[in-house]
């Protein structure tokens, strides 16, 4: 068991600290997507003709192997960190984007009226009204996207140990320690595991206006749907 937490020296981090260096290099770059993909999906969603060519151009864009990626930005960038995390937050907008359309679609056009009525100016309805709306959505594309990006942050490895958590695979190789690569995916798929459940806490604390589970209804009687609209238009209005 010794042996499992056993770094070797040259990868200069303790096993704490490749879990650390794994999580920012994986969570930085779903934030970056996210902010990008907020506003480009408003612009997709008011100008409709704009969401093919924009799907066409984050598919394609996700189609390009990391490796490829690497060999491009390495001259601008170097053998760094963000040389990993630039093609995962490009890689995050294939899902981040049509997640958030998909949310903001979602939203009754009687909601968009009443918060038309009610003063909202475009930003602040998007903001304040379609948004927090969107939610349930926005949480299921982050969940995607930050799971791929945790797995995907190994393929590092192959520029200068930028791997992380990945870089033990490499370590395994050389020193001929199987329990590095055994320490590797084991760890990686548990902050996968954890890093999935922070978000679905965390979409019950932002919706606390959705169901938490099904309860079975006597014969009879008609299924009540919360009104989802109702927390955003009542925030809205202070």
């Amino acid at each position: 068991m010794n042996g499992f937490f056993d770094i070797p020296s040259d990868l200069q981090h303790s096993w704490s600290g490749l879990i650390g260096l794994h999580l920012r290099e994986a969570l930085l770059p779903v934030l970056a997507g996210l902010v990008a993909a907020l506003p480009l999906a408003q612009l997709c969603v008011r100008f409709r003709w704009l969401y093919p060519p924009v799907l066409s151009l984050t598919t394609v864009l996700y189609a390009i192997p990391s490796l490829a990626f690497f060999v491009v930005l390495i001259d601008c960038t170097g053998q760094t960190e963000l040389t990993v995390m630039i093609p995962l937050a490009v890689y995050s907008l294939v899902i981040l984007v049509p997640a958030v359309v998909d949310g903001v679609r979602s939203v009754p056009p009687e909601t968009l009226a009443a918060a038309t009525a009610m003063g909202l100016g475009p930003v602040r309805r998007y903001a304040q009204v379609q948004l927090p709306i969107a939610v349930p959505a926005i949480i299921a594309g982050l969940r995607v996207a930050t799971v791929s990006s945790i797995s995907l942050v190994s393929v590092g490895m192959l520029i200068g140990n930028q791997g992380a958590l990945g870089n033990l695979l490499h370590a395994a190789v050389i020193y001929q320690r199987p329990e590095l690569a055994v320490n590797s995916v084991v760890t990686t798929a548990a902050l996968a595991v954890l890093a999935d459940g922070a978000l679905v806490l965390l979409r019950l604390l932002l919706t606390p206006w959705m169901p938490r589970g099904t309860r079975r209804r006597k014969p009879g009687t008609a299924r009540s749907r919360p009104d989802a609209a109702a927390p955003a238009l009542e925030e809205a209005d202070r």
